[in-house]
């Protein structure tokens, strides 16, 4: 009996002790994130909560208005403007995504090897252009492009004939040569991470699938794209997110023309915000491109889990 109530005893202790650093643990982490936690509250969760609730209402950038419950969102659903914006960001989702990945990862599979000259150098050129503002780089594109003043234009001419090439003015190409402008301004940086990931990556598996007889091709396919999976994780889903807001390029390049073929959700909220003063509408399109950007990264982190599945099974 006096066995059995030390025995209880010293579990009811360690217990307790348990409780104790857990509790000190706890109040240790809280200490050292909350800073990041304070910053967090004062910059984006107060923020995204006081955006949600002008949403509700039909404020106006010059006076307070009344609250009108979900009628924002129930009116730009209705509205084929809304909708047009949505196809636009979308497909420039779809086409800047996928080609600034093959663009970073063709030139991190050429820059990481080990006989290249002068490798340094390449690298850092190729990175610039990520360096520079991208305002700076939409304004000196818009005079390279320019129908009048532009290097491009004046080649088309002198090269193939063509004149008067307008490229951000012909709304067939506007949308195309703004993923193509940011892509030049934005792979160098995916391009070193895949450098990171393809220099993680053992020369060992090389060796052995080359004494096994796997050419160039299979070597890509069986080894470095597995191994770089995480990479394109992170990369693809970057991507995306920056693609659901783009907006700068737009803005510069084309104010949203010819005729709204590059409106992106983006610019249609500074539009509302900013020129029309409608700030309960233009909350309401935040929201909707928030649920949109949360729906893409989550199908992704979901895609990304599935295969991690499959592959440990």
């Amino acid at each position: 009996m006096t066995q059995a109530s030390t025995v209880t005893g010293s579990a009811r202790i360690a217990e307790e002790n348990r409780k104790s650093i857990a509790r000190r643990n706890l109040r240790t982490g809280l200490l050292f994130t909350a800073p990041a936690l304070i910053v967090l509250a004062v910059f984006v969760f107060y923020p995204a909560i006081e955006t949600f609730i002008v949403s509700l209402t039909n404020n106006r950038i010059n006076r307070a208005g009344k609250f009108i419950g979900f009628e924002n969102y129930i009116k730009l659903f209705h509205s084929a403007d809304f909708w047009t914006d949505v196809r636009n960001t979308l497909f420039y989702a779809v086409l800047y995504a996928p080609l600034v990945v093959i663009v970073a990862l063709a030139f991190a599979l050429l820059l990481n090897r080990k006989d290249l000259k002068f490798v340094g150098f390449f690298r850092t050129c190729m990175f610039l252009p990520f360096v520079i503002s991208l305002t700076v780089a939409a304004i000196a594109w818009n005079f390279i492009l320019s129908p009048s003043l532009g290097l491009v234009p004046y080649w088309a001419s002198q090269l193939f004939g063509i004149e008067h090439l307008n490229l951000l003015g012909t709304r067939s190409t506007a949308m195309a040569t703004i993923v193509f402008i940011t892509v030049w301004k934005n792979f160098g940086y995916f391009m070193v991470i895949f450098l990171a990931g393809l220099q993680g990556i053992s020369a060992e598996l090389y060796e052995a699938a080359s004494l096994d007889g796997a050419n160039s091709w299979q070597k890509f396919w069986h080894i470095t794209i597995p191994a770089l999976r995480p990479t394109f994780n992170y990369i693809v889903i970057f991507g995306l997110i920056g693609a659901f807001q783009v907006f700068d390029q737009v803005f510069i390049l084309t104010s949203g023309g010819p005729d709204r073929a590059t409106e992106t959700i983006v610019y249609r909220i500074y539009t509302e915000a900013f020129g029309n003063g409608k700030l309960g509408y233009a909350s309401a399109l935040s929201y909707v491109l928030l649920i949109m950007t949360l729906i893409v990264g989550l199908i992704q982190l979901y895609t990304n889990a599935k295969h991690e599945k499959e592959e440990l099974a």
